[in-house]
């Protein structure tokens, strides 16, 4: 079996002096390749999440059906993100990470065939998002490690993930907008966007991010085991801290998300595009925080906390304010202040993971943490649909509760002043 795969130049004594010259150049397009991932990955989920009205009506079921198509997407990337990552770290990250997007590709067109060609396409639909689930799962979450990999300095690994969350975000911003477009025309116009979207991502990867000549022999299986649990065993305070804050940010994110895209069409009666252009303010906010949010950290652990405790509680007071006001504008307003509390938090987050963890463990390691965010995009959409449902009243509260526990979790058990 082969190792981990990094980014490095070949070494050749008459081309020496060449390569480093061009390592930048091909370590700035390599970066750019891999972010398309995240880009893809996001589009492909939260493009549907403002067309979950029209398919309700299109397919004739239950709001909270209508949720189990972002659910079922992040269920099952859940349960194989974890192998994908243990994968990556034995294979090379690069020979996961090209198949699961062809396999999200896959998925995409099943969903888009039967929602074109069947007359009761909805289980058919659930099939196909699992599949891009179980894609999903060796292409975004291996990205991480794969960065950790690619630079030596915590410096450049942080900066590098700025612009990865950013990407990532991007997408997010894109998805309302696209999605509402895209379904302007046919509703389920923008299942067959996905295997588009892979296609383009894997002829990226392929062609512009380079795998090492020399290879180094991985830790056996009972080794490499025995490694995780003293990881565990040695971290598991600001491990544990960094996974439970992944769940809330994206639980809050994705029901918020939910919540907007459902009110703006049943209460305000937005639709379409101008519901996309909404839904994608608090996500600008969330991009552009991401994105300066990852120049600034560089290695400096004690800003990484604070800025995650300044984010939540941002993030805190602006849902809490949510439950005394029903006027659009400040709506919008609040759920920005929301986003870019989410978004200054997601690069710090992800760099204490890629720099706190030995190269070996960390596909493994960022595997699992990526499992916990899907946790909470997976419970968002439906316990959104429950609240909405029996705790109308109370919704922002229990939101807003949920974040002021992250910003305890951080306070107290993320001290990186002692490490």
């Amino acid at each position: 079996m082969e190792h981990i795969e990094t980014i490095q130049p070949i070494k050749d004594s008459k081309k020496k002096k060449k390569d480093t010259k061009n390592k930048p150049s091909n370590q700035k397009w390599a970066v750019l390749s891999i972010s398309s991932i995240p880009l893809v990955m996001t589009l492909g989920n939260s493009m549907l999440i403002p067309v979950l009205p029209v398919m309700e009506k299109k397919l004739d079921i239950s709001a909270f059906q209508t949720s189990m198509i972002i659910t079922i997407y992040s269920i099952l990337a859940i349960i194989f993100i974890p192998f994908a990552g243990f994968l990556s770290d034995h294979i090379g990250r690069k020979k996961v990470i090209i198949p699961s997007l062809i396999l999200a590709a896959i998925g995409g067109l099943i969903s888009a065939w039967a929602s074109w060609k069947m007359d009761d396409p909805y289980t058919m639909i659930l099939i196909g998002r699992a599949l891009q689930g179980i894609g999903a799962s060796g292409a975004f979450p291996i990205v991480l490690p794969l960065v950790g990999d690619m630079f030596k300095t915590e410096e450049e690994v942080s900066s590098s993930l700025g612009l990865i969350e950013t990407s990532n975000t991007l997408g997010k911003v894109l998805s309302p907008v696209l999605g509402a477009f895209l379904a302007g025309f046919v509703w389920y116009l923008p299942f067959f966007s996905i295997p588009v979207f892979c296609l383009i991502s894997v002829l990226l990867v392929l062609f512009l991010v380079k795998t090492p000549a020399k290879r180094q022999k991985p830790l056996p299986f009972k080794e490499f085991w025995n490694t995780i649990k003293a990881t565990f065993k040695n971290n598991w305070k600001w491990l544990y801290a960094i996974f439970i804050i992944g769940i809330i940010l994206m639980f809050v994110l994705f029901s918020v998300l939910y919540y907007l895209s459902d009110t703006l069409e049943k209460v305000y009666e937005i639709k379409d595009l101008k519901k996309g252009l909404y839904l994608a303010i608090p996500l600008g906010g969330l991009c552009i925080a991401s994105y300066f949010t990852g120049k600034l950290i560089k290695e400096n652990k004690v800003l990484m906390k604070w800025i995650i405790v300044g984010g939540t509680v941002l993030l805190t007071v602006s849902i809490a304010i949510l439950s005394f006001s029903k006027v659009m504008w400040i709506i919008i307003t609040l759920f920005l202040l929301a986003g870019i509390g989410i978004g200054v938090a997601l690069p710090c987050l992800d760099a204490f993971i890629t720099s706190g963890i030995e190269k070996q463990e960390r596909g493994s390691i960022s595997s699992i943490y990526s499992s916990m965010r899907f946790i909470g995009v997976a419970a968002g959409p439906p316990l959104m649909t429950i609240m909405m449902k029996y705790a109308e009243n109370s919704l922002f509260y229990i939101l807003s509760g949920l974040s002021l526990l992250a910003v305890i979790i951080t306070f107290f058990a993320i001290k990186p002043e002692n490490d």
